[in-house]
């Protein structure tokens, strides 16, 4: 085994930014998708409520490998359109921005769960206190629910996280250059594929760590006025 992994170092390297750049990416617009549709659950007007429903179920009854597929070779249609209303008709979706989507999409859906149960569990009176102080509801939404919500669904959104984290290895089928991609380039070419497994292994390994380590201090940082108030 060589330490300098056949030259491959810096490639990998930059496959693990790429890896973190991604997961972030998809955690963003997941984590929008996941708000949106879990009000949309809670929502007191039906078609809202069916419009969240349809979401959550149909995008979690699909594997996030065939979204991602989907997601790049049904919208090359759609951007060659558009390319050419903009005199550009090259124009394509990048391996990143179908894989931020795909990845969003399908973080948004089991968010959506995790949100919608979160504001289940904050009691009833603290909205009737409210609107008792005269708050509006857009105001009792941001300054009572969310950062309760927020604390509640942390420990969910951590585990999603870290599964997202490692399903950003499915983006490696449409191109995009992260860690597996990288792996596998280095394993045809050096004909060592346990090596760049066990690095790769290990790397995931290490990303998924530094995410627990930031989720507990989140955590931790969500919970101190509970903790002082429970006290």
């Amino acid at each position: 085994m060589t330490f300098d992994l056949y030259g491959f170092g810096p490639a990998l390297a930059a496959g693990t930014l790429m890896t973190i750049k991604l997961a972030l990416s998809a955690l963003s617009l997941g984590l929008v998708l996941g708000l949106l549709g879990a009000l949309a659950k809670t929502s007191p007007y039906k078609p809202l409520r069916w419009l969240g429903g349809s979401y959550s179920t149909l995008v979690r009854g699909v594997p996030e490998l065939l979204w991602v597929f989907l997601i790049y070779f049904g919208t090359v249609g759609l951007m060659h359109a558009i390319g050419e209303m903009l005199g550009r008709p090259n124009l394509e979706l990048s391996a990143f921005a179908a894989g931020t989507i795909a990845l969003g999409i399908c973080f948004g859906s089991y968010a959506t769960e995790v949100f919608r149960g979160a504001i289940l569990a904050i009691p009833k009176g603290h909205r009737e206190a409210g609107l008792a102080l005269g708050m509006s509801k857009a105001r009792i939404f941001w300054r009572l629910i969310l950062p309760q919500m927020w604390r509640i669904a942390l420990p969910g959104l951590g585990n999603l996280f870290m599964i997202l984290m490692k399903d950003t290895a499915l983006v490696s089928v449409i191109g995009l250059e992260e860690i597996m991609r990288r792996s596998q380039i280095a394993v045809t070419s050096s004909k060592e594929p346990f090596l760049f497994y066990m690095v790769a292994a290990f790397i995931y390994l290490g990303l998924t760590i530094l995410a627990m380590i930031g989720m507990y201090f989140l955590e931790k940082r969500a919970s101190r006025g509970f903790i002082r108030s429970a006290a």
